[in-house]
């Protein structure tokens, strides 16, 4: 027997291994047959070049567990150790196995441990670790090696018989629930299902009187052949499903899926599907996960996949992508990034070979991968340059154009009078019906933007797109969305625009969070009298604020509203007409008073023009003078106010416009039907 120290830059190592080298200690288990996984690999390459002249026939990993012992151990029939291997490879903490071998067999590209810190692992869960080893080289003697958790070990000599390592992990006391068989299993299906040796944990089961027992047949945890791993001309549409569903089950099919294949400037397989999406709440990230060389490692890809692409699914495999000793946490480096620029421009060229060479398919599938299109040229600007070749609009019609054939479709009626095409939308085919019903009257036409980020969407293609902008089809009237002349001036003269205003304004009914202002288009006569109409920059903002941190003060900004009120339509006219006649006597000494007011504010505003201070005197004059004005404007919106009060063709307008936009609710919906039922007796 021999004793020694653990070569290590510390006096105690494994505090810091249990504290900080690993984020859960069940990675201890990956670790452990991962490792296996490599001796064995490593056997297979030595057989190869012909130093190994034994069988390689049924190598495989088993994992057993003893409850009675409280021990867990990982065995493999791989290349084994030697003494003086183990004194440098396991005493030696720092040295990395793997990469000795790899620099004797250049091409043996299956190993990938890191035998050293990777075997380490184990002390987070074990307060002893014994390795029971015999090396595959002639005449080499069984060595057993044994580590209670201090640096002081004990190595001697052993009656192991068979090929191979034994890990024999004592549990600490805490960690008992990795000799639970459940837990164990779905560890192993967690990490290893994919390995591309045998792992072997406990046996098949059947049922036979009255309940399960163990079968003579080996359990099998892995797939050591995944679907990734071969040709995509061997494969049927039924492999793609039956894969899928293993690693995303109780999900619908997906839409379609993209086989990644590729061995130079780097090595990476993988398949990438795009699932189906119901509703909002099924959008989750990370589901994508990478595998090197069969090992599952992590679902936090953001550094390969680029986020715009994160809403994907499925599985990478590359052992090109560098790790951290843990294998838990990706490292960005030139070759990460060439591997996130080749998924991307996979990604869409598939796209835009489907676009292209199926477009009805893609026309059929594109409301459930719009969301995963929009959000990736949202994210990345290199998706989004493919992008903007296959990317669909569709109008209210339910037709689907590529953007450059929309411009085109839309461009002889839809150009304002300085060159800018407008693309109307709308968000809502029932609430905005009559608003889409007035531009498609004109022979306008409408898309439909109801998706989660057609509000940003919208934003980018604005920016991409020259001189292109999008308006909702609510956010005017039709001549001002559309502007091909000059505006139309109002009929009404000034005083006839103030009554109008305070007429309508004063009505308005409640309604949360919203804010009204009154103005005037000449639109035609038949078309309606009052629209109400939401600004397209305040409404934007206000969705942006959904999407963008620090725009918080916009999404808690009132909705801001416009009552337009139509100069050319007869009732407006009739209704402002008889208001300015009803009101002329009542009116006419409140607007002489006011003439007369503001001639003097005037006067003394006059007097600051040179920048001369005015004197305390004419300070005061002033400041009576505008508080004398504002009372008398007051007196006057009151006027025009109980006067609209008796006006019910004013509240009628008022409310058939709100509930044409689905604003008209509660109390104020009650008195309108009220209100309509007395109009018809």
């Amino acid at each position: 027997m021999s004793k020694g120290t653990i070569g290590v830059t510390t006096n105690n190592i494994f505090p810091v291994i249990k504290k900080f080298l690993y984020s859960d200690h069940e990675i201890f288990l990956r670790e452990l047959v991962s490792n296996a996984v490599d001796a064995t690999q490593k056997l297979k390459t030595l057989s190869g070049a012909g130093d190994f002249k034994g069988s390689t026939e049924g190598l495989k990993v088993n994992i057993a567990v003893d409850k009675e012992a409280g021990t867990l151990t990982v065995s493999d029939s791989g290349i084994g150790m030697t003494a003086e291997e183990i004194d440098k490879y396991i005493n030696q903490i720092a040295f990395s196995g793997a990469e000795e071998f790899l620099e004797k067999y250049k091409d043996a590209e299956a190993i990938i441990g890191h035998f050293g810190l990777g075997f380490y692992s184990a002390f987070m869960v074990a307060k002893k670790v014994e390795i029971r080893t015999l090396s595959w080289q002639e005449g080499a003697k069984a060595v057993s090696w044994t580590c209670d958790g201090s640096p002081e070990f004990e190595m001697e000599d052993c009656d192991k018989t068979e090929r191979g390592t034994d890990i024999i992990l004592t549990l600490d006391d805490d960690e008992k629930e990795f000799l639970e068989a459940a837990r164990i299993e779905g560890l192993l299906k967690k990490y290893c299902r994919f390995l591309p040796v045998p792992i072997i944990f406990g046996k098949e089961q059947e049922w036979k009187d009255g309940k399960y027992q163990d079968t003579d047949k080996d359990k099998v945890i892995n797939d050591v052949e995944p679907l990734w791993s071969r040709m995509p001309a061997d494969l049927k549409d039924e492999d793609y499903l039956k894969f899928y569903h293993a690693i995303e089950p109780m999900q619908d099919d997906p839409l379609f899926w993209i086989h990644l294949n590729v061995d130079y400037p780097f090595t990476l397989t993988g398949i990438i599907y795009f699932p189906k999406i119901k509703n909002n709440l099924d959008i989750r990230k990370d589901l994508i996960q990478l595998y090197c060389n069969q090992v599952y490692v992590t679902d936090s890809v953001e550094v390969v996949v680029p986020d715009g692409l994160m809403l994907l699914q499925g599985v990478i495999d590359s052992p090109d992508i560098p790790l951290n000793v843990s294998r838990s946490y990706l490292q960005s480096d030139r070759a990460v990034k060439k591997i996130s620029t080749y998924i991307t421009k996979k990604v869409a060229a598939r796209l835009e070979e489907i676009a292209k060479n199926q477009p009805d398919e893609f026309e059929k599938k594109w409301n459930d991968i719009k969301i995963f299109i929009e959000y990736g040229m949202l994210s990345d600007e290199k998706f989004c340059e493919s992008g903007l070749k296959f990317a669909l609009l569709e109008n209210c019609d339910g037709k689907y154009f590529k953007l450059e054939d929309y411009r085109k479709l839309i461009e002889g009626e839809q150009t304002d009078k300085e060159g800018n095409l407008i693309c109307l939308y709308a968000t809502d085919k029932e609430s905005q019906y009559a608003y889409i019903k007035a531009a498609t009257d004109k022979g306008y036409d409408v898309l439909l933007m109801n998706g989660e980020l057609d509000g940003p969407f919208v934003s980018m293609l604005e920016q991409k797109q020259e001189k292109m902008r999008f308006v909702r089809v609510d956010s005017d009237v039709l001549d001002n969305l559309i502007r091909k002349q000059d505006d139309n001036k109002p009929q009404f003269t000034p005083e006839q625009q103030e009554i109008a205003r305070s007429l309508f304004h004063s009505q308005i009914p409640p309604v949360e969070k919203a804010e009204f202002m009154v103005s005037f288009a000449a639109m035609s006569p038949d078309d309606k009298p009052v629209v109400v109409t939401q600004a397209e920059f305040m409404r934007r903002m206000k969705e942006m604020a959904r999407f963008q941190p620090g725009m918080n003060f916009y999404g808690d900004m009132p909705n801001m509203y416009g009552l337009v009120l139509n100069t050319k339509h007869p009732l407006i006219q009739n209704i402002v007409e008889g208001a300015e006649k009803a009101l002329e006597t009542e009116l006419k000494p409140v607007n002489e008073d006011i003439t007369a007011t503001q001639n003097v504010v005037n006067a003394i505003r006059d007097l600051k023009k040179d920048n001369k201070e005015l004197p305390e005197d004419k300070k005061k004059d002033l400041d009576d003078n505008e508080k004398h004005l504002d009372e008398l404007r007051q007196k006057k919106t009151n006027i025009i106010t109980a006067y609209a009060a008796g006006e019910s063709r004013v509240h009628q307008l008022i409310d058939i416009a709100l509930l044409s936009n689905g604003m008209l609710k509660g109390e104020g919906l009650d008195r309108f039907l009220k209100r309509s039922i007395g109009l018809l007796k």
